[in-house]
């Protein structure tokens, strides 16, 4: 197991590389880069406090007294002072390989419109993000599994057959939408005030006591999970159900049942293992799907300071540091988190060997 768990390490590094380098290539031929938006913006307010706050926000040296020339164009010494403050007076592939030699070493560079280094920007928002899908995540397999369980065992039943158009309506109503009903039913919007609109902590709870502070965490969090969660039961419910169903009609539940096993005992002691096999080491692929898809519009909606709201407006701004500092953290987590789901099969059932895979 050491040796394959060596081999998915190393298989980080062309991954990352190929991930990035690819996503560089794109970006390169997508119009609309941040010299074109500084020029646009020149253009469009024709005046010189636009300039200089827009050099302000790129780290100064940018606005010259009579630089800017109105109806003539923008003055080619100011146009190479933009490129080389973003650094696209460098062709693509020096710019490219300065990138990946920074990323070796974690160095992600500045942003180029919020004047700070990206590793902070993803250090503040990171938190937020990984606490919404990790949180999501346990809710999800907390009701999907006692519900699929029963499910499987009343298959059939008007009781199953409620849950799973339940959990197919939840599952087709988009995450955005259900998130914007709950601020509409219980932010305030038009019926009820139960819970805040946005952030995950109130003004001035940073000087609470923790459990306090805690308890005012949960209540912020309420919502967004509840938006993120709702359709994230139809396809772990649906499996378990089909997984224990597959188990309970095995030869070995019909032996344990001859024997006088009680119906707990057959189901919890052994179905529950062999059945759960694909549900337990499935967590991080679960995790992922929830931080790479449902979340980021969550996110926006109730204004919450995450990677996916970073990441959403850095591609806006074509804020390309930021951009690609963010990607590639989604990136890395993602494929850790495989490495984990790996790890999870074979504590889960020592039998499976993936060194011994031929």
């Amino acid at each position: 197991m050491g040796a394959y768990l060596l081999r998915r390490v190393l298989l980080l590094i062309p991954t990352l590389f190929g991930i990035i380098a690819i996503n560089f290539a794109v970006v390169q031929l997508a119009p609309g880069g941040p010299v074109e938006q500084v020029m646009a913006e020149l253009r469009g307010h024709g005046a010189m406090s636009v300039m200089s706050g827009t050099a302000a926000e790129m780290g100064g040296g940018l606005a010259r007294p009579g630089a800017y020339r109105g109806a003539s164009g923008i003055d080619p010494h100011l146009l190479a002072d933009i490129k080389k403050s973003f650094g696209f007076d460098k062709p693509p592939l020096t710019r490219f390989l300065d990138m990946v030699g920074g990323y070796l070493r974690f160095d992600f560079g500045r942003s180029f419109f919020r004047g700070q280094s990206v590793l902070a920007l993803i250090g503040e928002r990171l938190p937020v993000s990984i606490s919404l899908g990790l949180w999501s995540t346990l809710l999800v397999y907390l009701i999907s599994i006692p519900l699929g369980i029963r499910k499987a065992v009343h298959d059939g039943s008007r009781f199953d057959t409620m849950t799973s158009t339940a959990v197919l309506i939840g599952y087709a109503i988009p995450s955005f939408l259900f998130a914007i009903l709950l601020i509409v039913l219980f932010a305030g919007g038009s019926y009820w005030h139960l819970f805040p609109l946005r952030g995950l902590l109130s003004q001035g709870a940073g000087a609470w006591p923790w459990p306090a502070r805690f308890a005012d965490y949960a209540w912020h969090l309420v919502l967004p999970i509840a938006a993120v969660t709702a359709g994230g039961f139809a396809s772990l419910t649906l499996l378990t159900k089909n997984s224990f169903l597959e188990e309970i009609r095995k030869q070995y539940t019909v032996t344990a049942r001859a024997k006088g096993a009680s119906e707990q005992r057959v189901l919890y002691g052994h179905v529950f293992r062999n059945a759960c096999l694909l549900l337990v080491a499935g967590f991080p692929q679960a995790f992922i799907n929830i931080l790479f898809t449902s979340q980021l519009l969550v996110e926006i909606v109730f204004s919450l300071n995450g990677l996916g709201e970073l990441g959403f407006q850095a591609a806006i701004q074509r804020d390309y540091p930021v951009m690609f500092g963010t990607l590639y953290i989604f990136t890395l987590i993602g494929l850790v988190m495989q490495i984990l789901g790996d790890l999870l099969y074979t504590i889960v059932d020592p039998r499976i060997d993936f060194a011994a895979r031929r």
